[in-house]
């Protein structure tokens, strides 16, 4: 990793920026920490990007949605931001560039420049909001195709960075499986959003959703074998029984779909 870090002020606010570039990561990041003393100033990053594209698609829970890059209408100068999670992305046919982000929602995308809203300083109903010291983390990631190619995984991974230990001093690794997942899916298209265990203690909940608009049917691979699996409500209440070939749970979804599942391990 090659780091970059700029130390500067913005009025009467100082704030370091470290912008890095990692071996075999095709995304440039920039950590920045602020002591933002402000008051009435907006403050915005932005990105003139080479790319022309008439819509922008904005990360929203769950899914996305597409907003106008122009602004042609009323309604269009009214939707001067937009609120999106983890991600935005402004692609031709076959490229594009995301930006990411870690803990910001506020964006708006116009022709080519794309920008995210850091800091506000307004003092009502909060005389001091705010102010003090900041961090927050940004990455703008070129990608071929469109955002469906690695966007979602590289938000992901800015938001909940793998964490590596150090194995105990004696613990055998040698002929182990490198890689292990308690649970995956073999599909692109379909993000696993949550796994914990039922609320009712009766095996594991996992939960995921269809980010693609594709109608198919994915395989849910376990790190254990499974006795039995079921799709249920948001309430976790089982509503159809699924197929099961050991380790591997065989799940129907839909486009954008929120789908449940209640795995009970052997």
């Amino acid at each position: 990793r090659a780091t970059l870090e700029i130390k500067r002020r913005i009025l009467n606010s100082a704030y370091t920026q470290r912008i890095s570039l990692a071996h075999n990561r095709g995304q440039l990041d920039v950590d920045t920490t602020i002591n933002w003393q402000e008051k009435h100033v907006l403050l915005k990053v932005a990105f003139p990007v080479d790319v022309l594209a008439p819509a922008a698609t904005y990360e929203i829970q769950w899914g996305n949605v597409q907003r106008p890059t122009h602004r042609n209408t009323s309604w269009d100068w009214a939707r001067f931001e937009t609120c999106a999670q983890k991600w935005v992305d402004l692609s031709e046919g076959d490229y594009g560039v995301s930006l990411l982000n870690d803990c910001k929602y506020g964006h708006d995308i116009h022709n080519n420049i794309m920008r995210i809203s850091l800091l506000r300083s307004p003092t009502m109903p909060d005389p001091v909001a705010d102010q003090g010291e900041h961090r927050f983390a940004y990455s703008l990631l070129p990608h071929a195709g469109d955002w469906r190619n690695g966007t979602i995984a590289a938000a992901y991974g800015l938001n909940d960075p793998l964490w590596v230990y150090q194995s105990a001093q004696g613990v055998a690794t040698k002929g182990k499986n490198p890689i292990n997942s308690f649970v995956s899916v073999d599909s692109p298209n379909v993000v696993i959003e949550t796994v914990k265990q039922a609320d009712d203690g009766d095996g594991i909940i996992v939960r995921l959703y269809e980010c693609g608009r594709t109608r198919g049917e994915v395989t849910l691979q376990t790190g254990m074998a499974v006795n039995e699996a079921w799709s249920t409500n948001l309430l976790e209440e089982n509503q159809e029984t699924l197929a099961v070939d050991g380790k591997n749970v065989t799940i129907p979804i839909r486009p954008y779909a929120i789908v449940t599942v209640r795995l009970k391990m052997q």
